[in-house]
């Protein structure tokens, strides 16, 4: 049946809206922090096959954990297993498609008339799955065994009755069960909304005509992304970059490598030259990587593409297997989003050499603080997991973004209200710190300090970090911007310098630590950033006046409680380097 174009671009908003909606509902009935206030959970419609049809993008990659969750449960369940009401689970990264152990996954099966026309489905973060560390993010981990419990494809919800034999297995293996099991009761009823929204949307357009505009659509997203990859001239373009470390082999950074291949309206993605699959878990899935080649694409075409199979369709990758990108189970990942980031940044790097006027800086990357131990006020146990970011890199036209997250990662900042509320900490600094974006042509955005001390028991920290060793990348003659650094009780005699993947330290009571996110890359001379806008930059504290002296060959002078532009020397600072140069 072909759809005429207004009926179909009603059923396309119509998707997105449910979505949407499913999206609010998980975050409002979340139990635990990391979804109902850092917001790290996606939910999508998928057609039978498991196939993308609409996706709420808070975290890009999981455009391509859904098909491979759903690809789980067909094969391991027959077509007579599956009844309405039902709800499948899945954590596994091998067995499903979750990039680690805490993200599980809920799909449940939608049902029109007695058939089964597709699934509503989820994936939200987990506070912690079990495993050697709170919060399941063991940087030493060498094998999977040793990221916590893993669920392959069963059956949670059997129509519409919950399985308590595994809400027990789920509980006995958390060190917050009521928040695991809230949580993901919270997703399967997300997952019942998008299920009644798009019977609904049936009822009001027929099975039919629903049915028959998934391919269209797909079609639609397809054509789209093609005639732009089209409108490129042919070529190749190359990007590297480095992760700090696996976290067993502190001094050996991770190399991800790739090349883009285009020819037409076709890209090849060829990673066959990064690094042999690490011993600790910096590894991610195939399934990972073809995501953030859809997220670079979406990046590249329109912000505001619809995320659909279409959009896969124009992916083609080509991976080692026994890589880092591509590596052979049981191979530890718990700590992939470091790798993610760096494989984006190699990405952005390559497709700037063959789109020149699309360019951006490195970013911050993201990293996650865990602090997990026994409250002394409930005698539970807890786990306080923050996602944090950092600053952005200097794009074409405009400077970066202070204090966000970038790329693939999109989860919020917890309030410090709410952390202190549920938690025995005391956030005793949050601020910007003043040259930390890279000197540009377009400065990279800052990044921040975040300090925090421990009030009740003994609590067991470890960090889930990246670019403290290897800074964020300018690139056209920008300067890199500062790295990233975490210290154990800073300034006193024991004061230490953690790396960046670190695990299971105690912290006593009054114990501090303090984590400095990294600023993003600049992009072009910081010589040819207007000496107007390194004033702005002085007087709003992003930059030092030492620092625009130094950097930008820019000569600030302070007056009456402001800040004014010395002409004249600024014309012979800059005069004296264009001279050496």
């Amino acid at each position: 049946m072909t759809i005429d174009p207004v009926t179909l671009q009603v059923i396309q908003a119509r998707l997105a809206g449910i979505v949407q909606e499913m999206q609010n509902s998980l975050f409002r009935t979340g139990y635990s922090t990391i979804i109902r206030e850092s917001q790290d959970a996606s939910c999508a419609i998928l057609n039978r096959q498991g196939e993308v049809v609409a996706q709420h993008v808070v975290l890009p990659l999981h455009m391509g954990a859904f098909p491979a969750c759903a690809a789980g449960v067909l094969k391991s369940y027959a077509t007579a297993e599956v009844h309405e009401g039902d709800a499948f689970i899945t954590n596994h990264p091998y067995l499903g498609g979750s990039p680690h152990a805490p993200d599980m996954a809920v799909l449940t099966p939608i049902f029109y008339q007695r058939e089964w026309v597709g699934f509503a489905a989820n994936l939200a973060h987990k506070s912690d799955i079990g495993g050697p560390v709170p919060g399941s993010c063991w940087s030493q981990a060498r094998e999977i065994y040793q990221e916590g419990l893993h669920l392959p494809p069963v059956k949670y919800v059997h129509a519409y009755q919950t399985s308590r034999d595994l809400e027990a297995v789920l509980s006995a293996n958390s060190r917050t069960p009521e928040l695991v099991v809230g949580d993901l009761r919270g997703q399967v009823g997300a997952a019942r909304l998008g299920e009644k929204r798009f019977q609904e949307m049936m009822e009001r357009y027929g099975k039919a005509t629903i049915l028959d505009s998934f391919e269209q659509l797909f079609a639609l997203t397809e054509a789209k992304v093609r005639a732009e990859i089209a409108s490129w001239p042919d070529g190749e373009g190359e990007g590297e970059r480095f992760v700090d470390s696996d976290g067993i082999e502190l001094d050996k950074p991770v190399r991800i490598h790739v090349r883009i291949e285009k020819h037409g309206n076709d890209l090849l993605f060829d990673l066959t030259d990064s690094a042999d699959q690490t011993k600790g878990p910096a590894n991610i899935r195939p399934t990972i990587v073809r995501a953030a080649c859809c997220y670079l694409l979406t990046c590249l075409v329109d912000p505001a593409l619809p995320i659909n199979y279409g959009l896969a369709k124009c992916i083609d990758i080509k991976v080692r297997e026994g890589s880092v990108v591509n590596p052979r189970f049981p191979a530890p990942v718990n700590t992939y989003n470091p790798t993610v980031h760096a494989l984006v940044e190699a990405l952005l790097e390559a497709s700037s050499q063959i789109t020149p006027h699309k360019k951006v800086g490195d970013g911050c990357s993201s990293r996650s603080i865990i602090i997990g131990g026994r409250s002394n006020k409930t005698g539970k146990g807890y786990v306080q997991y923050e996602i944090f970011g950092g600053g952005s890199g200097g794009r074409s036209g405009k400077d970066g973004v202070s204090g966000t997250n970038v790329n693939q990662s999109n989860a919020k900042i917890a309030p410090i209200e709410i952390i202190e509320a549920e938690f025995a900490t005391r956030v005793r600094r949050f601020e910007l710190i003043p040259d930390s974006g890279g000197p540009g042509k377009f400065r990279g955005g800052l990044g921040f300090v975040r300090e925090y001390e421990v009030l009740d028991n003994d609590a067991r920290f470890s960090l889930r970090s990246t670019k403290h060793s290897v800074a964020p990348k300018g690139i056209d003659g920008g300067s890199n911007g500062k790295p990233g650094m975490c210290t154990l009780n800073p300034g006193t005699d024991n004061a230490r310098v953690i790396p960046s993947r670190y695990s299971d330290h105690v912290l006593h009571p009054g114990e501090v630590f303090s984590l400095d996110t990294p600023g993003g890359g600049g992009l072009g001379s910081p010589l040819e950033r207007e000496p107007e806008r390194v004033l702005n930059d002085v007087r709003n504290g992003y930059v030092t006046q030492q620092r625009a002296r130094e950097a930008y060959g820019v000569a600030i002078d302070a007056a009456d409680g402001d800040f004014i532009l010395n002409d004249a020397q600024t014309r012979e600072l800059r005069s004296n380097v264009e001279d050496r140069e």
